[in-house]
């Protein structure tokens, strides 16, 4: 990296870990851009030509592993069916979750203030949904060329919403648990087991989950 890239790299970062300490202290809907800029000691124009969005000041790193499972699905080897690839993907990512088994207290932290400051703004959950339907709509493309599937052959967008599905409701278990204040020494070990679950679902598929039970008989009086 040349001394350009390395300075543009430090002042990318600056205005990401200041951004990232307002939106930590106060929320994300109460910082502006402008606030951030004097934070920073940059011009405001200097933080859009690094983050085109106030949103992209906060999930500028987050959002780089539902593009990398939507990428494992495309460098999948021959033969390889798309929900393998797609576990392997999922179930090799540690991240926050794997640091917090650790015992890393600062890691735990971080954890619970992402998801604070994400369920607090409709802003970052609206931008957090169309992340994930623009990873199930390239899934759905990638399996659609692979297959040379119809256009009107739904299979491609079933498959790729029902692995983005799964992703989504991981997502939605660890906020809930952690914003519960819950003490998630297991949590890990609860979403590998979760995962797992939730695979061999997709894996059988669902002709036989959730059967409505039939009605008990009367009792005879």
């Amino acid at each position: 990296m040349g001394l350009r890239e390395l300075k543009k790299e430090q002042t990318r970062q600056l205005i990401a870990d200041t951004a990232w300490r307002l939106f930590a202290d106060r929320g994300f809907d109460r910082v502006t851009v402008a606030e951030i800029a004097r934070e920073a000691q940059v011009a405001e124009a200097t933080v859009f030509n690094y983050f085109p969005t106030k949103e992209d000041l906060f999930y500028w790193r987050l959002e780089a592993f539902g593009t990398r499972l939507a990428d494992a699905v495309s460098a999948r080897p021959a033969d390889e069916p798309v929900l393998a690839a797609f576990r392997r993907a999922l179930m090799d990512e540690g991240g926050l979750l794997t640091q917090v088994e650790a015992g890393d207290a600062e890691a735990l932290a971080r954890l619970r203030t992402v998801n604070r400051v994400i369920a607090d703004s409709p802003a970052l959950l609206a931008r957090e949904q169309q992340a994930i339907t623009r990873n199930a709509a390239a899934v759905a493309a990638l399996l659609a060329a692979e297959t040379a599937t119809p256009a009107d052959d739904l299979r491609p967008q079933v498959a790729a919403n029902a692995l983005l599905g799964l992703h989504r409701a991981l997502i939605d278990y660890v906020r809930r648990r952690v914003l519960a204040d819950d003490e998630p020494r297991g949590l890990a070990a609860d979403i590998r087991r979760l995962t797992t679950e939730a695979f061999v679902l997709l894996e059988q598929g669902l002709r036989d989950y959730a059967a409505k039970p039939s009605a008990p008989a009367a009792s005879p009086r």
